[in-house]
């Protein structure tokens, strides 16, 4: 009987949470399809799955709000020959925003692409058959970051090295910035979990 009450505030709670987690997992889309597909692709080359890295995560994004400028062109993203890539001056600054420094970034690998309205099998071609795929085949690497800004889209690679596992920079090397998570994310974190276990 007193569920039957409460049946109406369930419902209408239960609308509000997908509603919301249905907007936060739409931003990601693409990058959770591309996830997907390179994993997919690894699996059929013998290789094992790569696991997700926060930290190369946001280094991508980073990388890929500075792309966003820049129009596809034939010279640009997996078409760029290589050694021609891109250089950003302030690249101290965009590892600092993200917590990392060079000597933890060495051995990864960056890997922008530009793909019209990022269409999802366009992307995934784009590094399975481009100089790409060459990293992609590299069993060196153990995890990925991805990031997207209008029409691109940036994988970061990690190994499990000391100079590529993409670990945060010590304290000593942060200046003392130090990150915590509070309750506040890790309920934010368990209402969208239980929203996607029930999508």
């Amino acid at each position: 009987m007193a569920i039957n009450n409460k049946l109406p505030l369930l419902l209408l709670l239960s609308v509000v949470i997908l509603f919301l987690s249905r907007t936060v997992l739409s931003d990601t889309d693409e990058e959770d399809v591309l996830f997907t597909g390179i994993n997919s692709y690894r699996t059929s080359q013998n290789l094992t799955t790569l696991n997700k890295n926060k930290n190369a995560e946001c280094l991508a994004d980073e990388l890929a709000d500075q792309f966003k400028n820049k129009p596809c062109t034939n010279e640009t993203g997996s078409a760029t020959v290589p050694g021609t890539e891109p250089q950003f001056s302030d690249y101290p600054n965009i590892l600092a925003k993200c917590h990392l420094n060079v000597s933890d970034t060495r051995d990864g690998s960056i890997m922008p692409a530009c793909v019209p309205r990022l269409e999802s099998s366009l992307v995934l071609t784009n590094f399975t058959k481009s100089q790409y795929s060459m990293s992609l085949n590299d069993s060196k690497f153990t995890g990925m970051g991805i990031g997207k800004e209008d029409d691109w889209i940036v994988v970061v690679l990690t190994t499990n090295t000391p100079e590529g596992n993409y670990s945060p920079a010590t304290k000593q090397d942060s200046n003392g910035f130090t990150f915590s998570v509070g309750l506040f994310n890790y309920l934010l974190a368990f209402m969208l979990s239980f929203c996607f276990f029930l999508c």
